[in-house]
């Protein structure tokens, strides 16, 4: 059986939970389709996060991988169809804030997914379950995984489809929120990923 590595965050900013890590958690382990699920949860820093996760695949040595992450004000599930070489935003949950910073100097501007993120959007919109595809993963944490991780099985010549996943906040989440934000019950959260690994490649 093929593996898939899915990864997701802990915590960061304002967010008590994220329901990224809920997620993986709760599909660890489980066969789906071709594929058995390797769950990892990655910190939100800029100078470990990428670092778990190709450290986690080199060890895993996976068929696959597909990173979530929580974009809090969203409605759909939106995977991603670039990264960009890019790190800026909030400070990370080691308070390290950073602006304009390429992630990698020898990189190119940046990576489309080789993730099938269209068949991916499709069957979930059969299913009723909100997608589309999204044409910017940020320039946070989310966007830096997924460049990386891209970056790293370019250089090697790895065919190995990865990309990212955004999801939007889920109910437990939303209603520890001072401002109002669309969400999801986790469940539908967790069916939403798992209908999309279906489609990946078998």
């Amino acid at each position: 059986m093929k593996k898939l590595l899915l990864t997701g965050f802990v915590p960061f900013l304002d967010y008590t939970i994220n329901p990224s890590q809920q997620i993986v958690q709760a599909l660890d382990r489980q066969q789906i389709g071709a594929y058995e699920v390797v769950g990892t949860i990655l910190p939100v820093e800029f100078a470990k996060s990428a670092a778990v996760l190709l450290e986690t695949y080199e060890r895993v040595q996976p068929d696959a991988v597909i990173s979530l992450g929580l974009a809090a004000g969203r409605e759909r599930i939106t995977p991603e169809r670039v990264a960009i070489n890019c790190n800026d935003g909030d400070a990370d949950n080691s308070g390290v804030q950073v602006q304009d910073q390429p992630i990698a100097a020898d990189g190119p501007a940046a990576y489309f997914s080789t993730l099938p993120i269209r068949r991916m959007v499709n069957r979930l919109l059969e299913r009723n379950i909100p997608a589309e595809i999204s044409n910017s993963a940020g320039t946070y944490l989310c966007n830096n995984v997924m460049y990386q991780m891209l970056h790293y099985l370019h250089q090697r010549q790895l065919d190995v489809p990865a990309g990212f996943i955004h999801i939007p906040a889920s109910h437990e989440l939303a209603a520890q929120m001072k401002r109002s934000i669309p969400s999801w019950s986790l469940d539908t959260l967790t069916a939403a990923i798992h209908t999309a690994i279906e489609e990946l490649p078998a």
